[in-house]
């Protein structure tokens, strides 16, 4: 299953489930998964130089909506792996998908979406994909592009 997972997300970030992320229930608490998510969601930037083009351009992107499904409890200590994946992209969107494995339990204990728009900061308004990123998107996703 671990093979399936590192094919299906490009972005893969190692992290460690900590003591102080569960909560009364003896699990990890349910706001902690979208931190998660945004580790692999920054990873993905740093891949395709986002923040990069922001900060050079004012565009950049933005997080509009997000939602995760739990799938099993995850519980302290234990490793995991979190993905991240452009799975549709439009000209002013991307819509990524996430997944956190758990190497304990040896399978996706989470998965989630988020809604990324392109926006230009200083406008406050939303703008087209950046040609810039589509390119290196297409660099690290090229099945995504040739449907």
């Amino acid at each position: 299953m671990m093979e399936k997972f590192k094919q299906q997300y490009p972005i893969i970030v190692d992290d460690i489930v900590r003591w102080g992320e569960m909560d009364a229930f003896g699990h990890v608490n349910n706001t902690v998964y979208f931190r998660y998510f945004e580790q692999a969601r920054i990873g993905y930037f740093e891949q395709i130089k986002a923040m990069e083009y922001m900060q050079a351009h004012g565009i950049g992107p933005i997080l509009a909506a997000t939602n995760c499904r739990f799938k099993a409890p995850l519980k302290s200590p234990d490793t995991i792996k979190i993905g991240a994946t452009v799975s549709e992209f439009a000209e002013h969107k991307l819509i990524m998908k996430y997944a956190v494995w758990s190497n304990t339990l040896q399978r996706v204990v989470a998965e989630g979406e988020g809604v990324i728009v392109f926006v230009d900061y200083s406008a406050h308004k939303k703008m087209p994909v950046p040609a810039d990123i589509v390119d290196k998107i297409k660099l690290l996703q090229p099945a995504l592009f040739t449907a």
